[in-house]
């Protein structure tokens, strides 16, 4: 699984339609309103890299309001909540 974490900027009057139409696309897990630089954050995971373009220029850039995007293409993940799955064997902490 290949994850890009997209920041977006858009019209700070259409955020909540902004993020619900990206939310909707192919390819988009997850999309977060922030304080900060960026407007809007979606998380896009795909199996191959060409998904990312079709995503990310073909859904979100084209959707209405989006103004600018910045991507970056996540190498590895590191999670506490990971960690703890992969050492769970099947016994319930308690």
């Amino acid at each position: 699984m290949i994850t890009a974490i997209v920041l977006i900027d858009c019209a700070t009057d259409a955020i909540p339609e902004v993020a619900q139409k990206l939310a909707e696309l192919p390819g988009v897990s997850e999309v977060y309103s922030t304080a900060g630089h960026v407007d809007l954050i979606a998380m896009v995971r795909v199996r191959e890299f060409e998904q990312i373009a079709e995503v990310i220029a073909g859904g979100i850039s084209k959707v209405e309001g989006v103004a600018d995007t910045d991507t970056h293409i996540a190498f590895r993940a590191y999670s506490k909540h990971d960690l703890e799955e992969t050492f769970a064997i099947g016994f319930d902490a308690e």
